[in-house]
């Protein structure tokens, strides 16, 4: 094999279609654009979602739901997390030096999954009844 003898293998290149060039080509006249309307025409075609003024699916279905613009900033994290965790005080910015918070949150919120076994003291962070039950009953508190 010579350098000056490669060439891409069988049907991996083929030629443009080349529209609207005589009856021969296969694609001459209206050039595969079927007759009149708006499609066949340049530049001439719809939103997506248009229905041909027809109501839109997306208008005639009901709005349903809100998501607060809040949620961004609230995170939350297990007894499971806290276990691993090798400090004995833990506020937000341990958490997040951690990687166990993301850097925008603001509010923390222990939640009761996996098991909690060591001392462990809260600065600043919320837990909910049962995280706060098994924090305690590890001899642990909520400041």
């Amino acid at each position: 094999m010579q350098l000056n003898s490669i060439k891409p293998g069988s049907g991996a290149k083929h030629a443009k279609r080349r529209v609207g060039r005589g009856i021969g080509s296969g694609l001459g006249k209206t050039a595969g654009r079927g007759h009149k309307g708006q499609k066949s025409r340049a530049g001439g075609f719809h939103k997506v979602g248009f229905e041909g003024g027809q109501m839109p699916l997306q208008r005639r279905l009901p709005k349903r739901g809100f998501k607060s613009a809040q949620l961004k900033y609230n995170g939350e994290i297990t007894l499971a997390d806290l276990q691993r965790l090798a400090a004995d005080e833990v506020d937000l910015l341990t958490l997040k030096a951690a990687g166990l918070v993301r850097d925008l949150v603001r509010n923390v919120k222990v939640v009761k999954s996996g098991e909690l076994s060591k001392k462990v003291v809260l600065k600043g962070i919320g837990a909910t009844a049962g995280a706060k039950a098994a924090i305690e009953a590890a001899g642990g508190s909520l400041a």
